[in-house]
């Protein structure tokens, strides 16, 4: 008996994000800011991974265009790749004289580049407020920026052989869709949750495994546990499902527009994860307009990472917050957060600036 096998070929594309980082220090850098007012561009540089993609910096002192005149901007720019396009997340920093990052800022997401195209940020940092750093910055006139860069990578691997038996395929996990479709499909529910007038069919044993606040309340003798029926009293349906989507499969819902509301709801039932992912998706569009609404958020939820970050955006753009409607609202009904903001700012410069800087009025 013959043996029929037939001839397979395969391919596999992996995805990776690769991180890599570059310093640019540049001398005399008072007198260009002050003086000159130009753009300049860095050495070139490449990623590491590859030696035929290249890289530089470019700094304008000036800003781009008349809203951002009275601004530094910084730009990561792409000169050459092999692999064009590229997808890249960069964030930036200047270094103190003690090696310390400070006035960071990250991009939003990850950017396409093709060759001499560029991504950063316009309204860097106030001219004003780097004149007044001078001292703590770059007290040898020398100015160190620090760009660090997330660099998708894209990696194709093709049988180019004949052997006539392919290998053994494992199959993609797939628990988080699993139990995903439990939730979805209401499969096998022993409990209802009421959100605003709905229900929602779920299982005990998942919410108790995930959440310490279900488990508490299935746990003890409650009511929810003797009737099975739980009222969720503050949370909108959109927000309660985001949460139950992540608590089923652990991946993150689109939090963009709803990020502060499913903060609150991680809080509340203890989600950890779920709570750094808003953290992170709050600071990602953190902005002057935002920034003291988000910090009432995360002192409000004991959101510490947010909350430190946040912090020290408005310590570096201490005169644009301040001008905000959230800032003013700030002052009336969170007035020890004021506090915090003059301690952030005075511990920040003082020691090197002399007196400490008069709080935001």
């Amino acid at each position: 008996m013959s043996d029929d096998r037939t001839a397979e070929r395969w391919g596999y594309t992996d995805f990776s994000v690769q991180k890599f980082s570059y310093s640019w220090t540049i001398s005399n850098f008072g007198f260009l800011l002050q003086e000159i007012g130009e753009g300049i561009k860095s050495p070139t540089f490449s990623s590491g991974f590859s030696d035929n993609d290249k890289w530089c910096l470019k700094i304008l002192a000036n800003g781009i265009d008349e809203e951002s005149k009275d601004y530094l901007s910084v730009h990561l720019t792409m000169l050459s790749c092999p692999k064009s396009p590229a997808w890249a997340r960069f964030r930036f920093w200047i270094i103190s004289v003690d090696g310390e990052k400070t006035n960071g800022m990250a991009s939003p997401r990850f950017f396409k580049f093709t060759p001499k195209q560029h991504w950063g940020f316009k309204k860097f940092i106030h001219r004003d407020l780097l004149l007044f750093l001078e001292s703590w910055l770059f007290p040898d006139n020398e100015l160190t920026v620090f760009c660090e860069v997330d660099l998708v990578v894209q990696d194709s691997v093709i049988n180019s052989g004949k052997s006539t038996v392919p290998g053994i395929q494992v199959p993609r996990y797939t628990l988080e869709d699993e139990l995903g479709q439990l939730w979805e499909n209401s499969l096998f529910t022993d409990c209802c949750l009421v959100v605003a007038g709905q229900e929602f069919q779920a299982h005990k044993a998942i919410l108790a495994a995930r959440s310490p606040v279900f488990r508490a309340m299935f746990e003890h003798d409650m009511e929810e546990k003797r009737i099975k029926r739980v009222e969720i009293q503050d949370l909108e349906p959109p927000v309660f499902k985001a949460m139950m989507d992540f608590i089923y499969t652990g991946k993150a819902p689109d939090l963009h527009s709803m990020a502060d509301a499913v903060l609150a709801a991680a809080d509340k039932y203890d989600l950890e994860r779920l709570k750094v992912m808003c953290e992170d998706v709050l600071y990602m569009d953190l902005c002057v307009e935002n920034a003291a609404h988000n910090l009432i958020l995360a002192h409000r939820h004991s959101a510490g990472q947010l909350k430190t970050k946040t912090l020290d955006f408005i310590t570096a753009r201490a005169s644009d917050v301040s001008e905000t409607s959230s800032w003013k609202t700030m002052l009336v009904l969170h007035p020890q957060l004021l506090a915090e903001a003059c301690s952030s700012l005075a511990s920040t410069h003082s020691s090197l600036l002399g007196p400490p800087p008069k709080c935001l009025k």
